[in-house]
């Protein structure tokens, strides 16, 4: 029988550390190339299977984190080229990332995914005349200009309240094509004011300030859901925080770097960095789970830019969720009860993305006459996902109905989650169930168990009721 020597075992061992740290001969190009080290890291040990949304959908290993990062590794080894198959397995992935939260060999799946969906870009696989046109003016031209977003937003507005008002109630909307029909589905509800209308750009608390935070104004936030704002301006004030929403903020380039556009991402990045700095904030806060989940990456997205590494990496330290940062500073306690049933949905990039799970839920309990049911399957992606409900509307709804019959089977009659992606799929589907409940973010809860005033609503401002709990009181401006 033939036996290795010691040293050759360690010979062994060096070498497969060298092979670890050193690129790949690669079918890749550019900069952004999956990492060798990232790749051999999965175990293949299939722990990640049952926590995977694609893969529980057809059970087929390419759907799997397992078997992408396989695919991955081959073409890096240049055992094969970027196909339509690679492409659909990549993009058929929700980027969920509950893969890494169940992998004990921390494979760090989102890197890989986002630079392999880069890899198909650079290959031109995917290259037509329509989809460059449409990247070009939804990516990389409307998410990079927020008042282009707002102005298409008012139009939508007006939309909503003529047109699709008067084919729904005519009936003309079931005689509009599938698509178009699922589209108009899955449009959220257009307020009549934006964040800017309704706060302003720093408030101070009575006293000296505790700590001067920044708040992320965001896309979706801003134009969707633009309360989110204005709650989360109320309640950190509230706590003794002096809270700036510094103008000249833009996409934090989250949509663009899970889309495979890692360079116009890290555009939008540096011009987010030198907003924050400017604004000499202690702390990013974030009501966004996607964003807050991208902008604690600014380290590794920037990471091969030696004028930008470090100015990412500082910012990148400084995010907190909006749960995060008032479990930090010591909740005060709600004393407005709300007497409803809720449970509560875990928004991935908040769960998976930056490890969040216990401090919404701290913060819910504090509130009074609130009961909480816990939700079966609470961190099970809704199929929201960013964009993956318009790109890939079945499979996203076949996610929604699972996430719906748990929410039905807690007798709940309020939902909260911490993203507003996750709020509108979740709000679309009570709508198509014919459901009554309401879909809440829980700064807006607590902002109602403080008694803290709400936004105003419509184009005029007029105050808005309390939606769940009696307020008062008032928003103090600079």
């Amino acid at each position: 029988m033939h036996t290795e020597s010691p040293s050759h075992s360690l010979d062994l061992v060096d070498q497969a550390r060298r092979r670890a740290s050193d690129p790949l001969p690669s079918a890749f190009q550019g900069v952004d190339i999956p990492r060798h080290g990232d790749i051999i890291n999965c175990m293949h040990c299939g722990l990640c299977l049952p926590h995977c949304p694609t893969y529980t959908l057809t059970g087929e290993e390419k759907h799997s984190p397992r078997g992408r990062i396989r695919l991955i590794k081959t073409i890096a080894e240049g055992g094969l080229e970027i196909t339509p198959g690679f492409v659909e397995s990549m993009h058929f992935c929700l980027l969920c990332r509950a893969c890494e939260t169940a992998c004990p060999a921390g494979v760090k799946y989102g890197e890989l995914a986002e630079a392999a969906r880069a890899q198909i870009e650079i290959s031109g696989v995917l290259r037509s005349r329509k989809r460059s046109i449409l990247r070009a003016l939804l990516l990389r031209g409307l998410l990079t200009r927020p008042r282009l977003l707002r102005v298409v937003a008012r139009l939508l507005w007006i939309n909503q309240w003529t047109f699709q008002a008067l084919a729904r109630r005519t009936g003309l909307m079931r005689l509009m094509p599938r698509r178009l029909r699922e589209l108009d589905a899955l449009a959220p509800r257009i307020p009549g004011r934006f964040t800017r209308a309704m706060v302003p750009e720093t408030v101070r608390p009575e006293g000296k300030p505790r700590c001067r935070v920044g708040l992320l104004q965001g896309c979706l936030a801003d134009v969707v859901y633009p309360e989110l704002n204005h709650d989360a301006m109320q309640v950190l004030r509230h706590h003794g925080c002096e809270v700036v929403m510094p103008r000249g903020q833009t996409c934090c380039g989250s949509l663009l770097g899970h889309n495979g556009e890692l360079e116009a991402a890290r555009r939008q990045a540096r011009r987010l960095i030198e907003v924050f700095e400017r604004a000499e904030v202690d702390w990013l806060v974030i009501t966004t789970a996607g964003c807050g989940s991208f902008i604690r990456e600014y380290g590794h997205l920037l990471s091969g830019d030696p004028d930008w590494a470090e100015r990412a990496r500082a910012l990148a330290q400084r995010v907190r969720d909006i749960s995060e940062i008032l479990v930090e500073l010591g909740p005060r306690v709600p004393t407005v009860p709300i007497h409803r049933r809720l449970t509560y949905h875990e928004a991935c990039h908040l769960r998976h993305g930056q490890g969040i799970a216990e401090p919404p839920r701290q913060l819910l309990a504090l509130i009074p006459g609130l009961e909480i049911v816990e939700l079966p399957e609470s961190s099970w992606c809704c199929g929201s996902a960013g964009i993956y409900n318009i790109t890939n509307t079945d499979d996203a709804e076949q996610l929604l109905e699972r996430k719906m019959k748990n929410i039905v089977s807690t007798g709940a009659d309020l939902i909260a989650t911490g993203n507003p992606g996750c709020m509108g799929q979740i709000q679309h589907g009570c709508r198509s169930r014919g459901l009554a409940l309401d879909v809440v973010h829980p700064i807006t809860l607590l902002r109602e168990s403080y008694g803290l005033p709400g936004p105003p609503s419509g184009l005029l401002g007029r105050p808005r009721r309390p939606l769940f709990a009696q307020g008062h009181g008032g928003l103090g401006a600079t």
